[in-house]
């Protein structure tokens, strides 16, 4: 610990917001702090928590310490996200430390920690969600505390006060994840805000889609698109993955996923309103309206590509949203034909960045979910 420093959490953020601990960062406290009391019989009210950040370590208050008449120890500590809406701010992340007489590091789920029942997660069925980085840094933290001496082996049950609650509040449910929440983070520090958050949470969900390794999953901006995908494509829940604004992020998600275990995709959907996928056609694979144009002009421009006559170009990039080219164009009998030729190039546009998939279809549809192209 003496070549790290302090991380700061007084320090804002660049975007000015405060941040906070993870869960992993607390679970780890907890460990540290019980192992503390149990092998050298100090009641600690802060450790230090190694970061995965060779540079620094984080201070971590330690909410209360008791030994357990089984001779374990339980270390409680409240979770501080910062500025992050984060649903487990203010919970209690404990950790009970026994001995178990293996050599082994041992990870349990305790009361409020969920267990993980489907594949596709980084942590496999059968394991309680604890991920991989927080497990390394608790492996950190018991060799911290050893110093040395002879490891007899601990089993580290990890858990949450009310965590079956909370879990009920997050996608927990929907990842194949019960019983309570995961202990989760790969920096040990809650980013408030992030995009990195967001993206970071997009890749779970495509990983839980491709985990039982299906014919085809579904990307979805919003929730335009949903039904075709449980009604025409028979799709499962979890293989339908909400990508928000993150078109391109969440295409090359999925590349390295697959390649990440020589496996190949044999469709991917992309389903959603022309209003967000268009504005691929000016280059925007971030959508959000901060990184992007409404999309009109590049509508037009492949309307006018298509043939259209000079004054209908003129009114759909002259029109306040897609949407209302969708009903200027309703009338004309070429529109289904055209929204066809859009999908095709868009997904056309899309396939390049993801080559370990067969197919790539895009299906659009008007904001009331009316299909406009092939799915009509």
């Amino acid at each position: 610990m003496s070549q790290r420093r302090v991380f700061d959490l007084a320090v804002p953020a660049p975007n000015g917001l405060l941040r906070g601990r993870t869960t992993g960062s607390c679970a780890t406290a907890a460990v540290k702090a019980a192992l503390m009391r149990m092998l050298d019989g100090v009641i600690a009210s802060e450790v230090e928590v190694s970061l995965p950040d060779p540079d620094f370590y984080l201070p971590v208050p330690v909410e209360r310490v008791v030994p357990l008449p089984d001779g374990a120890v339980r270390a409680e500590v409240i979770k501080y996200a910062g500025d992050d809406p984060d649903n487990t701010r203010g919970a209690t992340l404990f950790a009970e430390v026994r001995q178990n007489s293996t050599g082994a590091l041992r990870f349990l789920a305790a009361e409020g920690v969920g267990m993980v029942t489907a594949p596709g997660l980084r942590i496999p069925p059968g394991e309680p969600a604890i991920n991989p980085v927080p497990r390394q840094m608790m492996r950190w933290a018991v060799d911290e505390v050893l110093a040395g001496r002879h490891d007899p082996g601990f089993d580290l049950a990890i858990g949450c006060v009310d965590g079956a609650k909370i879990a009920k509040r997050t996608f927990n449910p929907m990842l194949g994840i019960v019983g309570g929440i995961s202990i989760l983070g790969t920096s040990g520090i809650v980013e408030p805000m992030s995009l990195a958050a967001w993206i970071a949470s997009i890749e779970v969900y495509i990983r839980v889609a491709l985990g039982d390794a299906p014919p085809a999953i579904a990307f979805t901006p919003g929730k335009i698109g949903r039904g075709f995908a449980a009604d025409t494509l028979q799709l499962k829940k979890h293989q339908v993955v909400q990508i928000a604004n993150f078109v391109g992020d969440s295409l090359d998600q999925t590349e390295a996923i697959l390649r990440e275990h020589d496996a190949r995709l044999g469709t991917l959907w992309v389903l959603g309103h022309p209003g967000k996928l268009a504005k691929l056609l000016d280059g925007s694979w971030n959508t959000h309206s901060s990184h992007s144009r409404m999309a009109m002009r590049g509508v037009a421009q492949f309307a006018a590509a298509q043939g259209f006559e000079p004054d209908i170009v003129i009114q759909i990039e002259k029109a306040n949203t897609v949407e209302n080219v969708i009903q200027i164009l309703r009338p004309d009998a070429r529109a289904q034909a055209f929204w066809r030729a859009l999908e095709t190039h868009l997904a056309a546009m899309m396939h390049a960045r993801v080559s370990s998939v067969d197919t790539l279809a895009v299906r659009l549809f008007s904001m009331d979910g009316t299909p406009l192209g092939e799915a009509a």
